[in-house]
């Protein structure tokens, strides 16, 4: 895949993340409000760089679709924090051929937005997928640091994300 067309599935990415963020906002309280507030504000930002950048490598940016359909029902604070967890899954998969860019500013805005989104999506379920998130196939999901099947003591908060350091990438063609 080249690089303009995974900037193009990266934004479409993005833009259902923004998405399913407002309806994770409205089912979940407290911390985990403010934990949704943060990861929708994210994704935000980085679905405004990647714009960006497709116009600035002579592209036109796809649009967001009028609604998503989701992986499952979300009716509660459980499921919304199910759904956040995959959503942070499927970006780290959707920046995964990124990485591979000839361009080096994109390769770092790729793996920058990877590694944010493995710390938001453990934050929301604290489990390793295995030695690559996001890689498909990644099998035997763990509890870190427990053996598998057993859950890990659950806190009353999830960690806020880190603070989105990156750049936005080089316009390079």
């Amino acid at each position: 895949m080249n690089v303009d067309t995974a900037l193009q599935e990266a934004l479409a990415a993005e833009h259902a993340a923004v998405y399913a963020y407002g309806v994770i906002g409205a089912m979940v309280t407290g911390a985990r409000r403010e934990t949704a507030r943060q990861g929708f504000a994210a994704h935000r930002t980085r679905r405004d760089q990647i714009r960006t950048v497709i116009v600035r490598r002579g592209g036109k940016p796809i649009e967001a679709d009028p609604v998503y359909a989701l992986p499952h029902p979300v009716g509660d604070a459980a499921s919304a924090i199910r759904l956040a967890a995959f959503v942070e899954e499927r970006m780290v998969a959707s920046y995964l051929e990124l990485v591979a860019a000839d361009d080096e500013g994109v390769r770092r805005f790729a793996a920058l937005a990877m590694q944010d989104c493995v710390t938001r999506g453990y934050g929301w379920r604290p489990t390793v997928t295995g030695a690559f998130p996001g890689m498909p196939g990644a099998q035997g999901a763990t509890s870190a640091g427990t053996p598998q099947g057993t859950a890990p003591a659950q806190s009353s908060s999830a960690p806020p994300p880190a603070a989105d350091p990156s750049p936005v990438p080089s316009a390079a063609p």
